[in-house]
């Protein structure tokens, strides 16, 4: 067989089948299942329609711009949104070290303040300037109130 030279008004198709491909050619005039003229009145419509949709009116224009604007209004607003949220966690964080540093130095004084009070002191102040004394055994009564586990401040204190 003697390899065919293809002409320019020619395509190449191929069709796939379950043993060997196999090549068509025919010609553009010689498409299947169309005349020319139904190829050609084809062909002028598809070319209208790619017209068609390269044109581009002003409504569309208006709609398109004003669509972008919008959204280029929401982009800004939600990195204006996200960068005050940002800062706004970083000044937390910055009163949190803050409070826990407070806390810190306030338990710093609470133990210094323990540390002064002299509990001899007291108790020279209490009994030498004050008259205080210890009360005795005799002096110290004890009951119990079965009742409820609370004491009223305003009861009478049962005599025995």
């Amino acid at each position: 067989m003697a390899a065919r030279r293809r002409r320019p008004d020619q395509a190449r198709t191929y069709v796939d089948g379950n043993t060997v491909r196999k090549t068509e050619r025919h010609t553009y005039e010689e498409a299947p299942g169309r005349s020319v003229r139904e190829q050609s009145r084809h062909s002028r419509r598809v070319m209208r329609n790619q017209a068609k949709a390269r044109y581009v009116d002003g409504p569309y224009v208006f709609a398109l711009t004003i669509a972008a604007v919008v959204t280029l209004f929401l982009c800004m607003n939600y990195l204006k949104l996200q960068s005050s949220i940002s800062s706004r966690l970083r000044h937390i964080e910055e009163l949190e070290l803050k409070l826990e540093h407070l806390k810190s130095e306030n338990d710093a004084l609470e133990t210094r303040i323990d540390t002064f009070l002299d509990l001899d002191y007291v108790f020279k102040v209490a009994t030498e300037e004050l008259g205080m004394v210890y009360a005795n055994k005799d002096q110290i009564l004890l009951y119990d109130k079965t009742e409820s586990e609370y004491v009223r401040q305003y009861e009478d204190i049962p005599e025995h």
